[in-house]
């Protein structure tokens, strides 16, 4: 961006030096002009809703939810037989028809 200020500053400079003066000048009045009006504006947007700065202002209620909820502890129990827990987990033998 500065090269091309300078660019534009050496190629009216070259035309005449008191229309570059005369330029700068006013394309430095049209930039405090708007950042003068800029100013004035208001800082933000009500969108829609209540005004944040309002003490009175109702908020949605904060729910909670626990990070850990669906852990379940995996330490070291006392192993249960093993003929009844394979037993528990196969599959039923069909009976075969005649």
């Amino acid at each position: 961006m500065s090269a091309q200020f300078g660019a534009w500053f050496a190629a009216v400079g070259s035309a005449g030096e008191r229309h570059a003066i005369f330029k700068s000048a006013v394309s430095g009045a049209v930039v405090a002009l708007a950042v003068a009006v800029s100013g004035c504006t208001p800082a933000t947007v009500r969108v829609a809703g209540a005004d944040p700065a309002d003490p009175a202002a109702t908020a949605a209620g904060v729910g909670y939810r626990s990070t850990i909820a669906p852990y379940t502890s995996l330490r070291p129990s006392t192993p249960a037989p093993w003929r009844e827990r394979n037993d528990s987990v196969a599959p039923k033998p069909r009976r075969e028809q005649p």
